[in-house]
């Protein structure tokens, strides 16, 4: 016994070697497919704020902005392959049903991460930065004239851009756990304190300064989400109440 659960961990082990090393070449062709793309996508970029005169100061600048561009894209691009290697690791550890709520709601994973990415372009990011760029400079007083880099801007703009994409999937997520009973809808809002609290740690590893202002306009969209995914859990309980009664 002692033998098969042993050969059963070095298989497993095995398969995550094999999925991680096809996942890491998948998303370092999609980072090398992208590097012609991001000539299109850094004046993208920069429309959420008309008139932005970006710099850089020093010589690998831009070449760093660039090559950040291009990662974050190569994972976006990359990300189907690296969901479907997810799900055929934990395949066999679920039931044909979770197997049917599973495969149901993938189309929402590209959906709700679409949408996350569309929020913040046009509806986040657009008073943020006319707030930051003209606004408070103008509320300070002294003539205080705003200088962004290049390499700040974008490093900004790619990460809340990326990741709040990946939090928008938080009710999906929820949805999921609470139809397979990992999760409640008791214990979800027992913890929000919990998720209020890591909402601003998220808010402050997400972007790459930790002042509050960068923190709160990545952790309200996450606190909204988690009582979003509140609400998909109790949805969720009931679905499955009535099914019950039906069998």
């Amino acid at each position: 016994m002692g033998e098969e659960k042993k050969l059963s961990v070095l298989g497993h082990l095995e398969e995550v070697r094999g999925r991680l090393t096809w996942s890491l070449i998948a998303v370092l062709v999609c980072i090398c497919i992208s590097f012609p793309l991001v000539n299109y996508i850094l004046p993208f970029l920069m429309k959420p704020l008309p008139g932005l005169d970006l710099y850089y100061t020093t010589v690998t600048g831009l070449l760093g902005s660039y090559m950040k561009v291009c990662l974050y894209t190569g994972l976006v691009l990359s990300g189907p392959f690296l969901l479907y290697q997810f799900i055929m690791f934990i395949n066999p550890a679920l039931t044909r049903k979770e197997k049917g709520y599973l495969y149901t709601l993938l189309p929402g994973v590209i959906l709700l991460f679409l949408g996350g990415v569309f929020f913040c372009y046009y509806i986040l990011l657009p008073p943020a930065l006319n707030f930051l760029y003209n606004t408070f400079p103008g509320y300070v007083g002294g003539d205080i004239q705003p200088w962004w880099t290049v390499s700040d801007y974008i490093s900004i703009i790619s990460r809340l851009l990326f990741w709040i994409g990946v939090v928008f999937e938080i009710p999906l997520l929820m949805f999921f756990l609470s139809k397979i009973h990992v999760i409640s809808p008791q214990w979800v809002i027992r913890k929000w304190k919990w998720a209020v609290v890591i909402a601003f740690i998220l808010g402050g590893v997400i972007t790459p300064t930790f002042d509050p202002v960068n923190q709160t306009l990545v952790a309200a969209p996450i606190i909204v989400l988690f009582m979003l995914g509140y609400v998909m859990a109790r949805l969720a309980r009931v679905n499955w109440s009535r099914k019950d009664r039906r069998d």
